[in-house]
Formats: C-alpha cells, sequence, structure tokens
C-alpha cells in the first residue's frame, strides 16, 4: 500500500469516525450548527457510495458521483453559512439555484471548473464567518476551528486544480502527492469536527 492510499484510508476512517461521534452528539447541537453534522454525513454518503460502486458493482468510472457531490456540499455549506451568518432568506434562492446548476451536466460549463466555482463561494461565505467571529470579541461559536479549516481546505483545493490544469506533464506519482497534500488538510478538517463535537454540550 503506497502513501497515497494509506492517506486516503485514513481520511475515510476519520470521516466514519466524525459521523459516528456527530450522530452520538446530535442533541448537544444548535439548530444552526446541526448543518455542520448534515455536511459530514453528506461526504459520509459520498464517499459510501463510491465505495459501494466499486466494490459490489465494479463501477471503474466515479464520474456520475461526481456532479451529486459537488452540488450537495454547496448547497449543504450554502446553507450552513447563511444561517450562521443571518443573512437574508432570499439568499437560499441563488445557492439553490447555483446547486441546481451544479448538478446538471448542460455541457456549458466542465464539471472540474463548476467545482472551482463552488469552492470559490464557500471560501467567501466561510472567510466572511471568521472575520465576523473576529470582530466580535465575545463570540462563543464553538465551530470557529471548523471554519478555518473550510475556509484552508477548500483554498487549498483551487489552488491544486489549478496548479495540475497549468502542468498537464505531471507524473500519476506527482499528481497523487499533490492530492495527498490536500487530502491531508482534510483529515485535519475531520479532527477538527471530531474535537469540536466531543467539547459539545447542551
Amino acid at each position: 500500500m503506497d502513501v497515497y492510499q494509506i492517506i486516503l484510508y485514513l481520511n475515510n476512517s476519520l470521516l466514519v469516525i466524525c459521523a459516528f461521534i456527530g450522530l452520538l452528539k446530535y442533541r448537544s447541537f444548535k439548530n444552526t450548527e446541526k448543518w455542520y453534522l448534515y455536511y459530514i454525513i453528506f461526504l459520509f454518503l459520498i464517499e459510501a457510495a463510491a465505495k459501494i460502486s466499486i466494490k459490489l458493482f465494479n463501477v471503474n468510472d466515479l464520474g456520475f458521483l461526481f456532479p451529486y457531490y459537488v452540488a450537495g456540499d454547496f448547497l449543504v455549506l450554502g446553507i450552513l453559512f447563511i444561517k450562521k451568518l443571518g443573512l437574508s432568506r432570499i439568499c437560499y434562492i441563488p445557492v439553490a439555484l447555483l446547486a441546481g446548476f451544479f448538478l446538471l451536466d448542460l455541457g456549458i460549463i466542465p464539471n472540474e471548473v463548476k467545482k472551482v466555482i463552488s469552492n470559490i463561494i464557500i471560501i467567501c461565505f466561510a472567510g466572511y464567518a471568521l472575520l465576523m467571529e473576529i470582530k466580535n470579541t465575545r463570540n462563543d461559536d464553538r465551530f470557529i476551528p471548523a471554519d478555518s479549516l473550510i475556509f484552508l481546505y477548500y483554498g487549498l483545493s483551487v489552488f491544486l486544480f489549478f496548479l495540475i490544469r497549468q502542468l498537464p506533464k505531471f507524473t500519476t506519482e506527482q499528481v497523487e502527492l499533490i492530492w495527498s497534500i490536500n487530502n491531508i488538510l482534510c483529515a485535519f478538517l475531520y479532527i477538527s469536527m471530531i474535537y469540536t463535537f466531543l467539547k459539545l454540550k447542551k
């Protein structure tokens, strides 16, 4: 088993642990905070669908799952930050429309570019949330570490995407190394969620 596979296995294990702990602590979540758990559960379901497709149905190309991942990821985090920031309910409309656009394959924009657009918007949401949390000195937000890692993870994903697009001569090993860096940051995101979930009290 190579390093890339080990990191991927670690990521999946942390995701399962995170989802399990989140469900156990469900009653400790405030209404808005529950969307962090919904986010983790969504990621778990996507990973489970990918594993079942490969192991049970011998599917080699998981491209059919990618639009669901991009649209669902964007929709859940969009709702989370709209609620957290206390934005107008009107904001749900463009978020829902964009999620629908990411889901549909109209042949206008490649799925990879949709993911970049989605990530950039999520970065803006997370960055604004962090600024508000820093500005409010009396803020007792329990998910500041998670917001920070969401900001870093999605920002790095965009950077890595453009890096790989600009350097198509990368070998498979080099691409795996780059995405391993991305997966390591993802692991830190899951760890921050696990830590926060464990500290939650009613």
